[in-house]
């Protein structure tokens, strides 16, 4: 039997000898004295010392974790290598599951076998054992992996909608349909359950690195989903929160200062939260559907780490095209692709690369995704008149060197936006089109003249993103050629990589995304083809003849040279002709 004695770990085995467990850690060389002084100091009460260490990140919880399975001879386990027998989660009361965090994962011989962050606390296994009728044996697991665990089989907010449901249990649920009160739905919303379910929501989107949450409602189910890496994961939740759907996009609504009582237009906005010691922007859209409001949150965190351009994946010819194209004096540069393929993430990386104090930047965004020192940055407002027109006007007064438009969406943009690049000003911007050189006949057909777009635009980058293979499992392989495009080049037995799936993956073998690109330089055979109001084939015709290589190319690269997987850049590109 062991017994916790404050920082000391008592064992009867050794003659009821006392260790300190902060000396064990600094006789091993994981925290130094300086560090436990400061854990002392920082220490809340009843908090053991080296769970101060962790929250200062003086140590990782592995670390304690080892110290407890030696001095104790209990084993430590990776939850993520381990199938959890259905049948002993009935056993155990999800109340204590939640109350204790802890997890039941095996049972054999009338023993219930459960792994736990915390062997100190008694009283939960003695709970377990009068609740079981079993024996309980302990096992030691990370509290992130217990946390992990829990919400993959009880749900995300699990216990949180326990008790929703507790103070739900008297109430009568109204099927027909009825104009609630205003009021009513406020207080509903504010309540503290709705409140901590929808942070819960959130924070597991952080947590998971998740660039949207899709919150989706059906007849008799509510699917909440995150996107990860540019794919859609649905998220466990339990099936009672389904009841809870109108107070949750209450909440959201009361958050994003949206018309609460409003049910039949879609509707837009944002909030801001701060997690993880981070400021985080929250952009909310939120339409009607057959079974109630479907929402839809970006989660745009504006304390992000800028990346260089050769991290965000350019390499070879791309990069040094790029290069010289945002080292000039004037011009448009132009980066294309669809929603979410990170073009404001690569115009950020090239402002990033050039800005110093011998030049001034400007930026007008919808919305500012982040912020760089040493960037004078302007959101738009256009139910106040701020538009990218508008502001690109006001911008050419404030004396600019560069400047940044978020998006060319009509033709009141585009004509500002070449002229700004006609008086000696070095613009960038986005479009929406599909590659690289359909960019000159989109603006073509806004109405933009020929020879302004032959004579503005420098350069045209297009862009998609594919998932990185995770760095902790990836491995080579040698596929079958059937199951890979002709145009990949691969020989029979040639080995490229993949990853296999591990806990940091979650499974999916991938973690992370970089971009595969595509660089139209506008020369001066090039400006003659736009002129001529040539087609987009043929414009990509010429350009490949002259050495432009194509985004699913640059793929083909990228999957050789063990960086992705042949399967994304098929996902993402079409096949070149």
């Amino acid at each position: 039997m062991l017994q916790a004695a404050g920082d000391k770990i008592k064992l009867c085995r050794s003659g009821g000898i006392r260790v300190s467990i902060g000396d064990i850690l600094i006789k091993r060389g994981k925290i130094s004295s300086e560090q436990l002084e400061q854990a002392k100091n920082a220490r809340k009460p009843s908090e053991r010392i080296e769970r101060v260490c962790v929250r200062l990140g003086f140590m990782n919880e592995r670390d304690y974790l080892e110290v407890y399975g030696e001095q104790l001879s209990i084993p430590i386990v990776d939850l993520s290598e381990i199938q959890i027998e259905e049948e002993v989660l009935k056993r155990v009361p999800s109340k204590a599951v939640h109350r204790y965090r802890l997890i039941p994962i095996e049972q054999r011989n009338g023993t219930i076998r459960v792994a736990t962050s915390n062997p100190f606390d008694l009283y939960a296994f003695d709970e377990l054992r009068m609740l079981t009728g079993s024996k309980i044996e302990t096992v030691l697991a990370t509290e992130e992996e217990i946390s992990r665990v829990i919400k993959q089989y009880y749900g995300v907010g699990g216990q949180t909608v326990e008790d929703m449901m507790a103070e739900q249990a008297s109430t009568v649920e109204v099927l027909s349909e009825f104009d609630e009160d205003n009021a009513d739905l406020i207080e509903q919303a504010q309540e503290a359950t709705v409140v901590k379910l929808v942070n819960e929501i959130l924070l597991e989107a952080i947590r998971e690195r998740a660039s949207d949450i899709h919150i989706e409602p059906y007849e008799n189910d509510l699917k909440i989903r995150y996107r990860i890496d540019g794919v859609l994961h649905t998220t466990n939740v339990p099936p009672e929160i389904r009841r809870f759907h109108a107070a949750i996009v209450s909440r959201i609504k009361i958050l994003s200062n949206l018309n609460i009582a409003e049910k039949r237009l879609p509707q837009d906005g944002g909030f801001k939260i701060k997690a993880q010691n981070r400021d985080i922007d929250l952009r909310v859209s939120i339409i009607p559907t057959a079974f109630g409001g479907a929402v839809v949150m970006r989660i745009l965190d504006k304390q992000a780490v800028l990346l260089g351009l050769e991290d965000l994946g350019m390499m070879g010819g791309v990069l040094d095209d790029m290069n010289s194209l945002i080292s000039q004096p004037y011009g448009i540069i132009l980066v294309t692709g669809p929603t979410g393929s990170g073009k404001t993430t690569t115009l950020y990386a090239a402002l990033n690369a050039i800005k110093n104090d011998e030049i001034k930047i400007l930026t007008v965004e919808d919305p500012i995704e982040y912020y760089i020192d040493g960037i004078q940055q302007v959101g738009v407002k256009p139910h106040i008149g701020l538009t990218f027109a508008s502001g690109l006007r006001s911008f050419l007064r404030h004396d600019p060197d560069v400047i940044l438009v978020g998006e060319i969406r009509d033709l009141d943009t585009a004509e500002v936006a070449i002229n700004a690049s006609l008086t000696g000003h070095l613009v960038f911007s986005t479009l929406h089109t599909n590659d690289a050189v359909t960019a000159t006949t989109r603006l073509l057909d806004m109405g933009v003249e020929p020879f302004l777009v032959s004579s503005a635009v420098s350069g045209v980058l297009g862009q998609r993103l594919v998932r990185k293979i995770c760095k902790h499992c990836r491995a080579p392989f040698a596929p079958d050629l059937v199951d890979v495009p002709p145009d990949l080049g691969l020989k029979q037995g040639e080995e490229v990589f993949h990853g296999t799936g591990c806990a940091d993956c979650r499974r999916t073998g991938y973690r992370g995304r970089m971009g595969i690109f595509e660089m139209l330089v506008v020369d001066d055979e090039i400006r003659e083809l736009i002129l001529q109001n040539k087609s987009a084939g043929e414009i990509q015709t010429i350009a490949r003849d002259k050495g432009m290589r194509l985004m699913r190319e640059d793929g083909w690269d990228k999957v050789r040279n063990g960086m992705t997987t042949s399967d994304e850049v098929v996902r993402v590109t079409k096949v070149v002709r």
